[in-house]
């Protein structure tokens, strides 16, 4: 185990290095999770989750099988046949995993088919995945496999698109947990079944949910390492308002954005001095939109506009500006370049978007 610090950081606070060296022990213990995430019914997650079972066998590792669909295919079927199972042991008629039966085992990785089922009453845990969870915490590996549609968080916009969802739920929380959340494409005849619109957008959701798990594997690993982050990878926009930039519109725009990519939106004014009344009645008023879209406002001073929002911009890590231009350039604005102008070639690593106004 290592941990990178510096002795002044130490020097300075011994109960947060300590905490620091107890997430990297739990961590270090703990199983890999991995997820194969299917975004529709029949797409071969099963099919997936077993054939690297097989493999990873192949290549010398100690591989188990804990839990299979009642319903699997002949395929999926016959690669199970090639792997050690841990029968599973019934509660009230229903198979269940045999937790106790796959710890005393002890196997490198177990493979378990459907993470979101409910435990009938009586078992060890009311839920599949609080199963999954106890055996990553012996430091058993695990591959598993979803829908879509039995992700409790993601349960509203599946409805939206087919019309229904599943009653057995796994919390977003968990998969946000996972090491490693698998796509699993859907073959082209899904496109007959549910239609191919519909299946674009559940498939656009699905690899967004994976980039979350992504952004959330990033800060995991830069505070275990006791390195400081002020941002995640997600989207973060900031909407410059002035009295007459269409605040409304980039608002608008920014707020889809950031739903889009689960990010972050910010609204910002440098003030100005001799604001006339109507100026200052502008800007209350798009201080008030900036707030109807859930936007972090700040009002803020300085006699360099373009310097404060660009500071404001890195100190919150921001990936995109939005600002408000006329386009029409004056004789002196030509020769001398405008504040748009050195935005743009300030705003190192930073997307600046132009709105007319």
């Amino acid at each position: 185990m290592s941990v990178e610090t510096d002795g002044r950081s130490a020097h300075r606070d011994p109960e947060a290095l300590l905490r620091q060296i107890e997430a990297v022990e739990r961590a270090e213990h703990r199983g890999q999770l991995k997820i194969f995430l299917g975004y529709a019914s029949g797409v071969g997650k099963s099919f997936k989750l077993f054939d690297e079972g097989r493999r990873r066998h192949e290549r010398g590792e100690d591989v188990v099988v804990a839990a299979a669909q009642s319903d699997s295919t002949p395929e999926v079927a016959q690669v199970i046949r090639t792997l050690e199972n841990v029968p599973t042991r019934e509660v009230g008629g229903v198979p269940v995993i045999d937790v106790p039966a796959v710890i005393a085992r002890r196997p490198q990785v177990c493979l378990i088919d459907g993470l979101a089922y409910d435990n009938p009453p009586a078992s060890r845990h009311r839920k599949r995945y609080e199963d999954v969870e106890e055996l990553l915490e012996t430091g058993i590996s695990i591959l598993t496999s979803i829908n879509l549609e039995y992700i409790a968080e993601q349960q509203e916009f599946v409805r939206g698109i087919l019309g229904k969802t599943k009653t057995d739920t796994v919390p977003q929380d968990f998969i946000d947990r996972a090491d490693e959340v698998v796509v699993v494409d859907a073959p082209p005849e899904a496109d007959e079944a549910i239609g191919a619109h519909k299946l674009s957008q559940l498939r656009q959701r699905a690899l967004l949910l994976t980039a979350d798990v992504i952004d959330r594997q990033l800060e995991a690993y830069l505070r275990l390492h006791g390195l400081q982050s002020s941002w995640g990878t997600q989207e973060r926009i900031l909407v410059c308002m002035t009295p007459r930039a269409n605040a409304g519109k980039m608002l608008a725009s920014g707020r889809r954005n950031a739903d889009r990519f689960h990010g972050e939106l910010f609204a910002i004014y440098v003030t100005q001095d001799n604001l006339t009344p109507e100026d200052r009645m502008a800007l209350e008023r798009n201080a008030t939109l900036a707030r109807a879209q859930e936007a972090h406002v700040e009002i803020m001073e300085g006699k360099d506009p373009i310097k404060t929002i660009l500071e404001y911009a890195q100190k919150q890590g921001i990936t995109q500006i939005f600002v408000g231009h006329n386009l029409r350039r004056t004789w002196r604005a030509r020769l001398g370049g405008t504040p748009l102008d050195r935005l743009i070639r300030d705003a190192e690593g930073i997307d600046v978007r132009v709105f007319p106004q």
